[in-house]
């Protein structure tokens, strides 16, 4: 079975979302932007989330986690907890 690891940082609206995706791809640190905006416990710790499995997380998480691009900014992905930028950072 797959396993995967991403960072990711949540925000209640897409245009926040945008905002920090834009700062991000100017060169913002990712882990330093979800510890200052994330509203995920998460940002704490740079909003690493660990390893995980097909399943573990929502689908619209997942779906993005296991089939996007690894090491690429993604989002807004819209959640019933807000909207996403995920960052995939391993998967085997």
């Amino acid at each position: 079975m797959p396993v995967a690891a991403a960072r990711h940082i949540l925000v209640p609206t897409e245009a926040a979302c945008q905002t920090l995706k834009q700062q991000i791809e100017g060169g913002a640190d990712f882990a330093a932007v979800a510890k200052e905006h994330s509203t995920c416990p998460s940002g704490k710790s740079g909003g690493a989330l660990g390893t995980f499995k097909p399943g573990q997380m929502v689908k619209e998480f997942d779906t993005v986690v296991f089939n996007a691009e690894l090491g690429k900014v993604h989002g807004p992905v819209k959640t019933q907890f807000g909207y996403h930028l995920i960052e995939i950072t391993m998967r085997s």
